[in-house]
């Protein structure tokens, strides 16, 4: 095919190797010999040694058939990974196209595409189910993911813009999670914060308005058996600037604006929550009249509770079609695992506020989703549209 193509082709076959590492160094030494830039794994089925990784950082896209933190790492390939989707029950399956690391699908992603479903039949020569993998031959990485109409989005820095509602689809447990961003149109600044729970005193809450944003309440006030970290205000409006929070914070930034102090100096006071083992990270949002917006992160250095780590992330210019999105947990787990790097950049549509609500909504696992708050403010006239989603109700 490559010969028909014009295109000169090698083989490095893995029978011929005694091991990995073998293959690895042949590889990276015929690479070198045709001053490769970039290397693509596309059904590639051997995890490569350091070799090549120290050989070309950064410069090696692995195709993945699953949506990425689901269904990957060691022993997650091919047939396998069809498999474990299809025994959790998910209802979307995707792929995930990231750079690789010498942690196996732990690379930051680069796409992530959702489309088909795990008990469709397989594909010819492929195992597992008829999935619309983003193929390499499709990415570009100087235009980004197509947007709903097929057209692609210019380039606008840093490598991942991804579907969120895939994501979160593929997510049985991000816990609490914080979205700000800009609408397609650039018309609308863009909130979204969602609370899901595995307790029963997790799940015994609702959401409700307030004069100045919304607040959590028992949905059974019987049943109620801590409130201290479960009731809060996420969402309160100091002066036209929205701060949204997963817990009390949210009061330490508000007092902290009506005071005249910053919000970097107002988080500083505060930690991760004190629930060992997850100790929780406290996520914390806030947008500005002219739509900018923040993220802050505070979490504990590898589940040490000795030290609170304070990460603060700023969007003085937001991209229309693009927000930020950070959640509390990378996924399920005992002890949960905290949110890992920077706010992952996600593609933002120009839908009606029920559908971009609907579609979120939907995409949480069924089981642990608690309540939804989504809100689009008029970034000339400053009005709000919003909603509230409520599994008690």
């Amino acid at each position: 095919r490559a010969a028909k193509a014009g295109i000169p082709g090698y083989v490095v076959a893995r029978k011929d190797f005694a091991s990995n590492q073998t293959m690895t160094l042949a590889l990276v030494e015929k690479l070198r010999s045709l001053s490769i830039d970039l290397v693509v794994l596309a059904g590639f089925m051997h995890i490569l040694t350091p070799e090549m990784v120290a050989a070309y950082p950064n410069a090696i896209l692995n195709v993945h058939p699953a949506l990425i933190p689901s269904f990957c790492g060691k022993g997650a390939y091919g047939l396998h990974v069809h498999e474990m989707a299809l025994a959790y029950g998910v209802k979307v399956t995707g792929a995930t196209v990231h750079l690789v690391t010498e942690e196996p699908d732990g690379g930051p992603i680069v796409l992530q595409k959702g489309g088909g479903h795990p008990r469709d039949p397989p594909a010819p020569g492929h195992g597992g189910g008829r999935v619309d993998h983003p193929a390499p031959g499709r990415l570009s990485l100087l235009s980004g993911p197509p947007d709903r109409g097929g057209a692609h989005r210019p380039y606008q820095g840093g490598l991942t813009m991804i579907d969120l509602k895939a994501y979160l689809s593929q997510n049985p447990y991000p816990g609490r999670g914080i979205l700000l961003g800009r609408s397609a149109d650039d018309a609308k600044a863009v909130i979204a914060y969602f609370i899901m729970g595995r307790s029963e005193n997790s799940r015994n809450r609702i959401f409700e308005t307030t004069e100045d944003g919304i607040r959590t309440r028992a949905f059974d006030e019987s049943k109620m058996v801590d409130p201290s970290l479960i009731i809060y205000h996420p969402v309160r409006v100091v002066d036209g600037t929205t701060i949204v929070t997963n817990g009390d914070q949210t009061d330490t930034v508000a007092d902290a604006f009506r005071s005249g102090t910053g919000w970097v100096r107002a988080l500083r006071t505060r930690e991760f929550e004190p629930d060992g083992p997850n100790y929780t990270p406290r996520i914390s949002g806030m947008v500005r009249p002219d739509g900018s917006y923040r993220l802050s992160i505070l979490k504990s250095a590898d589940g040490d509770p000795a030290c609170c780590q304070r990460f603060f992330f700023e969007y003085d210019a937001p991209i229309a079609g693009q927000g930020h999105f950070i959640s509390t947990y990378e996924t399920d787990g005992d002890p949960l695992p905290s949110f890992q790097g920077a706010p992952k950049t996600v593609a933002v549509g120009g839908e009606s506020l029920k559908d971009f609500g609907d579609g979120l909504w939907e995409s949480l696992n069924a089981d642990n989703k608690v309540s939804l708050f989504v809100r689009y403010i008029d970034r000339k006239s400053g009005e709000t549209e919003t909603l509230i989603y409520n599994k008690h109700v």
